[in-house]
């Protein structure tokens, strides 16, 4: 198994740990994604799974077409992701669970099937099927954490944090071009992961700003679920600011 497929199915086991014996009022705890329980962020995970599954499959069109089926049109993509999980979300929390649990391991053995450097279609375009796993283990990563936040429950980073790090890194680029904004030149992340190894991300040309500190850091960061502000990270160069507050690991 590819080494992306399987950090992506080792985050899905964190979360399936985590739902696992869950009584029905903890489904309708809130979390940190603005109007969203549990049981919303479990839809949200089942219905982008079988987006990817989809997309792997080339029939992304079509399963976006079901999903969406009755909606009204929407100014973002946010807005079209909360009217989708609003539909589907009157469940029993089995179901919702079954649903997420199907979905996942349906996309583990597709992506697990195919040639990852395929193009394929993804939420703001093209792009290839490596990619897109490694924003899956990223968005599996971000809202394992936030159920794992309204349960009280603590979990420790899985090996996919390496991927959701580089993705952030590999990104910047679209980062601040979807801010409208133009990077002064090439930036280095140096971050040290949860065992204390060093993760440099470096690029081809000498870099004009670095980001160093704690990897977990920089992917809360990129996720929007801390600001840069309140963690360890450092940065030096033109870009220091802009990049702390841009980086991202979402469309």
């Amino acid at each position: 198994m590819d080494p992306v497929v399987a950090d992506l199915s080792a985050q899905h086991a964190q979360l399936r740990a985590v739902l696992e014996g869950l009584r029905d009022e903890q489904w309708e705890a809130p979390t940190r994604c603005e109007g969203w329980d549990v049981s919303d962020v479990v839809v949200h995970l089942a219905q982008t799974d079988e987006m990817a599954v989809a997309s792997a499959m080339g029939r992304y069109a079509a399963v976006m077409a079901e999903l969406t089926e009755g909606l009204e049109p929407t100014g973002s993509i946010d807005e079209g992701v909360a009217a989708m999980v609003a539909r589907q979300k009157d469940f029993p929390a089995s179901e919702l669970r079954g649903r997420w649990e199907s979905a996942s391991s349906r996309l583990i053995d597709v992506l697990d099937g195919m040639d990852l450097s395929a193009r394929v279609m993804w939420v703001t375009g093209e792009l290839s099927a490596r990619s897109m796993a490694t924003t899956r283990i990223a968005e599996s990563w971000i809202h394992t954490g936030d159920i794992a936040s309204a349960l009280g429950i603590t979990v420790e980073p899985t090996s996919g944090l390496r991927q959701i790090a580089r993705l952030a890194w590999r990104t910047l680029p679209y980062a601040f071009s979807s801010a409208g904004r133009s990077m002064a030149g090439p930036v280095a992340f140096h971050l040290t992961s949860p065992k204390g190894e060093s993760w440099d991300f470096n690029p081809d040309e000498p870099a004009l700003t670095t980001v160093s500190g704690p990897a977990t850091d920089l992917c809360a960061v990129a996720s929007r679920r801390t600001d840069a502000s309140a963690t360890s990270l450092r940065a030096t160069g033109p870009d220091a600011r802009e990049v702390l507050s841009l980086v991202r690991t979402y469309a």
